[in-house]
Protein backbone atom coordinates (compact mmCIF):
# COMPACT_ATOMS: atom_id res chain seq x y z
CA UNK A 1 0.00 0.00 0.00
CA UNK A 2 1.42 3.38 -1.03
CA UNK A 3 2.23 5.62 1.94
CA UNK A 4 2.65 9.39 2.01
CA UNK A 5 4.10 11.25 5.01
CA UNK A 6 3.68 14.87 6.04
CA UNK A 7 4.23 17.05 9.09
CA UNK A 8 6.67 16.59 11.95
CA UNK A 9 8.01 13.04 11.67
CA UNK A 10 9.45 13.24 15.19
CA UNK A 11 6.11 14.09 16.79
CA UNK A 12 4.50 11.71 19.29
CA UNK A 13 1.03 12.03 17.74
CA UNK A 14 0.56 10.31 14.37
CA UNK A 15 -2.57 10.98 12.32
CA UNK A 16 -3.41 8.16 9.91
CA UNK A 17 -5.88 8.56 7.05
CA UNK A 18 -7.05 6.29 4.26
CA UNK A 19 -7.41 8.39 1.11
CA UNK A 20 -8.54 7.94 -2.45
CA UNK A 21 -6.90 9.56 -5.47
CA UNK A 22 -9.71 12.11 -5.45
CA UNK A 23 -8.60 13.33 -2.00
CA UNK A 24 -4.87 13.72 -2.60
CA UNK A 25 -5.17 17.28 -3.91
CA UNK A 26 -6.85 18.41 -0.69
CA UNK A 27 -4.39 16.91 1.78
CA UNK A 28 -2.08 19.90 2.06
CA UNK A 29 -5.03 22.18 2.84
CA UNK A 30 -6.34 19.66 5.37
CA UNK A 31 -2.98 19.47 7.14
CA UNK A 32 -2.68 23.27 7.16
CA UNK A 33 -6.11 23.51 8.80
CA UNK A 34 -5.14 20.96 11.45
CA UNK A 35 -2.03 23.01 12.25
CA UNK A 36 -4.11 26.15 12.52
CA UNK A 37 -6.57 24.54 14.93
CA UNK A 38 -4.30 22.28 16.99
CA UNK A 39 -0.66 23.25 16.42
CA UNK A 40 2.04 21.38 14.53
CA UNK A 41 2.95 18.66 17.04
CA UNK A 42 1.86 15.80 14.79
CA UNK A 43 2.92 13.71 11.85
CA UNK A 44 0.45 12.71 9.16
CA UNK A 45 0.46 9.43 7.26
CA UNK A 46 -1.86 8.90 4.28
CA UNK A 47 -2.39 5.44 2.78
CA UNK A 48 -3.67 5.44 -0.79
CA UNK A 49 -6.74 3.26 -1.42
CA UNK A 50 -7.09 1.95 -4.95
CA UNK A 51 -10.39 0.07 -4.73
CA UNK A 52 -12.51 2.18 -2.38
CA UNK A 53 -15.57 -0.06 -2.10
CA UNK A 54 -13.60 -3.26 -1.63
CA UNK A 55 -10.61 -2.20 0.49
CA UNK A 56 -12.59 -0.22 3.06
CA UNK A 57 -15.71 -2.38 3.47
CA UNK A 58 -15.87 -4.67 6.53
CA UNK A 59 -18.12 -7.18 4.77
CA UNK A 60 -19.87 -7.64 1.45
CA UNK A 61 -23.02 -5.67 0.69
CA UNK A 62 -25.20 -5.09 -2.33
CA UNK A 63 -24.95 -1.81 -4.26
CA UNK A 64 -26.82 1.10 -2.71
CA UNK A 65 -26.08 3.52 -5.53
CA UNK A 66 -24.98 2.68 -9.06
CA UNK A 67 -24.03 -0.89 -9.88
CA UNK A 68 -20.92 -1.39 -7.74
CA UNK A 69 -21.35 -3.37 -4.56
CA UNK A 70 -19.09 -3.59 -1.53
CA UNK A 71 -16.38 -6.13 -0.85
CA UNK A 72 -14.89 -7.38 2.38
CA UNK A 73 -11.33 -6.08 2.16
CA UNK A 74 -11.22 -4.00 5.35
CA UNK A 75 -9.53 -6.74 7.40
CA UNK A 76 -6.69 -7.06 4.90
CA UNK A 77 -6.37 -3.28 4.65
CA UNK A 78 -6.16 -2.88 8.41
CA UNK A 79 -3.62 -5.68 8.73
CA UNK A 80 -1.49 -4.02 6.06
CA UNK A 81 -1.40 -0.58 7.69
CA UNK A 82 -0.82 -1.98 11.18
CA UNK A 83 2.46 -3.50 9.99
CA UNK A 84 3.64 0.08 9.37
CA UNK A 85 2.48 1.58 12.67
CA UNK A 86 4.87 0.06 15.16
CA UNK A 87 7.10 2.88 16.40
CA UNK A 88 7.54 2.84 20.16
CA UNK A 89 6.35 5.90 22.02
CA UNK A 90 3.93 6.99 19.30
CA UNK A 91 0.19 7.53 19.69
CA UNK A 92 -1.83 6.74 16.59
CA UNK A 93 -5.17 8.21 15.51
CA UNK A 94 -7.11 6.82 12.56
CA UNK A 95 -9.53 8.90 10.57
CA UNK A 96 -11.15 9.39 7.23
CA UNK A 97 -14.07 10.69 5.24
CA UNK A 98 -17.12 8.83 3.96
CA UNK A 99 -16.39 5.10 3.61
CA UNK A 100 -12.91 5.76 5.05
CA UNK A 101 -14.66 7.19 8.10
CA UNK A 102 -16.67 3.98 8.43
CA UNK A 103 -13.45 1.99 8.08
CA UNK A 104 -11.94 4.05 10.90
CA UNK A 105 -14.92 3.33 13.16
CA UNK A 106 -14.83 -0.38 12.31
CA UNK A 107 -11.10 -0.47 13.01
CA UNK A 108 -11.78 0.83 16.50
CA UNK A 109 -13.51 -2.48 17.19
CA UNK A 110 -10.61 -4.54 15.87
CA UNK A 111 -7.50 -3.21 17.62
CA UNK A 112 -6.30 -1.10 20.53
CA UNK A 113 -3.51 0.49 18.46
CA UNK A 114 -5.50 3.69 17.93
CA UNK A 115 -5.99 6.18 20.75
CA UNK A 116 -8.74 7.98 18.88
CA UNK A 117 -10.97 7.75 15.82
CA UNK A 118 -11.87 10.66 13.54
CA UNK A 119 -14.98 9.74 11.55
CA UNK A 120 -15.97 12.64 9.30
CA UNK A 121 -19.27 12.08 7.52
CA UNK A 122 -18.82 8.31 7.86
CA UNK A 123 -20.92 5.92 5.77
CA UNK A 124 -22.69 4.71 8.89
CA UNK A 125 -25.67 3.77 6.74
CA UNK A 126 -23.58 0.73 5.68
CA UNK A 127 -25.86 -2.34 5.89
CA UNK A 128 -25.53 -4.12 9.24
CA UNK A 129 -23.12 -1.67 10.85
CA UNK A 130 -25.41 -0.35 13.59
CA UNK A 131 -26.21 -3.90 14.69
CA UNK A 132 -22.48 -4.61 14.71
CA UNK A 133 -21.89 -1.62 16.99
CA UNK A 134 -24.50 -2.86 19.45
CA UNK A 135 -22.75 -6.16 20.08
CA UNK A 136 -19.02 -5.39 19.78
CA UNK A 137 -16.54 -3.57 22.03
CA UNK A 138 -15.13 -0.25 20.81
CA UNK A 139 -11.60 0.17 22.11
CA UNK A 140 -10.38 3.79 21.63
CA UNK A 141 -11.33 6.31 24.30
CA UNK A 142 -11.77 9.23 21.89
CA UNK A 143 -14.15 9.34 18.94
CA UNK A 144 -15.17 12.28 16.78
CA UNK A 145 -18.31 12.10 14.66
CA UNK A 146 -19.68 14.54 12.12
CA UNK A 147 -22.27 14.77 9.38
CA UNK A 148 -23.48 17.34 6.90
CA UNK A 149 -26.90 18.71 7.78
CA UNK A 150 -28.27 17.75 4.36
CA UNK A 151 -26.78 14.28 4.09
CA UNK A 152 -29.86 12.44 5.35
CA UNK A 153 -32.10 14.41 3.01
CA UNK A 154 -31.73 12.04 0.09
CA UNK A 155 -34.18 9.89 -1.83
CA UNK A 156 -31.87 6.89 -1.50
CA UNK A 157 -33.62 4.66 1.05
CA UNK A 158 -30.41 3.19 2.49
CA UNK A 159 -28.33 6.35 2.61
CA UNK A 160 -31.16 8.38 4.13
CA UNK A 161 -30.59 6.37 7.32
CA UNK A 162 -27.23 8.09 7.87
CA UNK A 163 -28.72 10.73 10.19
CA UNK A 164 -30.36 8.19 12.48
CA UNK A 165 -27.15 6.17 12.39
CA UNK A 166 -24.89 9.03 13.44
CA UNK A 167 -27.26 10.04 16.25
CA UNK A 168 -27.32 6.48 17.51
CA UNK A 169 -23.52 6.27 17.36
CA UNK A 170 -23.09 9.45 19.38
CA UNK A 171 -25.48 8.29 22.10
CA UNK A 172 -24.00 4.80 22.04
CA UNK A 173 -20.44 6.02 22.56
CA UNK A 174 -21.58 8.31 25.36
CA UNK A 175 -23.29 5.40 27.09
CA UNK A 176 -20.10 3.37 26.71
CA UNK A 177 -18.14 6.05 28.56
CA UNK A 178 -16.18 7.27 25.56
CA UNK A 179 -15.20 10.90 25.13
CA UNK A 180 -17.10 11.84 22.01
CA UNK A 181 -18.64 14.70 20.07
CA UNK A 182 -21.08 14.96 17.18
CA UNK A 183 -20.63 17.99 14.96
CA UNK A 184 -23.09 19.01 12.26
CA UNK A 185 -21.60 20.69 9.21
CA UNK A 186 -23.41 22.75 6.62
CA UNK A 187 -24.22 21.07 3.34
CA UNK A 188 -24.47 17.67 1.73
CA UNK A 189 -21.97 14.82 1.66
CA UNK A 190 -19.81 16.32 -1.06
CA UNK A 191 -19.04 19.66 0.57
CA UNK A 192 -15.67 20.50 2.18
CA UNK A 193 -14.37 16.98 2.82
CA UNK A 194 -10.88 18.28 3.61
CA UNK A 195 -12.21 20.88 6.04
CA UNK A 196 -14.47 18.38 7.82
CA UNK A 197 -11.68 15.83 8.16
CA UNK A 198 -9.28 18.46 9.46
CA UNK A 199 -11.79 19.43 12.15
CA UNK A 200 -12.06 15.78 13.15
CA UNK A 201 -8.33 15.27 13.62
CA UNK A 202 -7.87 18.65 15.31
CA UNK A 203 -10.51 17.73 17.89
CA UNK A 204 -8.64 14.53 18.76
CA UNK A 205 -5.35 16.38 19.20
CA UNK A 206 -6.97 19.00 21.43
CA UNK A 207 -8.59 16.34 23.61
CA UNK A 208 -5.22 14.71 24.17
CA UNK A 209 -3.96 17.95 25.63
CA UNK A 210 -6.85 17.96 28.11
CA UNK A 211 -6.45 14.32 29.20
Amino acid sequence: MVRYEYGNKDATHVLVQMVGVHEMSGLENEIALIRKEAGDDFSFVAFLVNDWNRELSPWTAAPVFGKEGFGDGAADTLASILTELKENGKKYYLGGYSLAGLFALWSGYQTDVFSGIAAASPSIWFPGFIDYMRKENFRPELVYLSLGDREEKTKNAVMSKVGDGIRFAYEHFQNCGKKTVLEWNEGNHFKDADVRTAKAFAWLLKQERIL
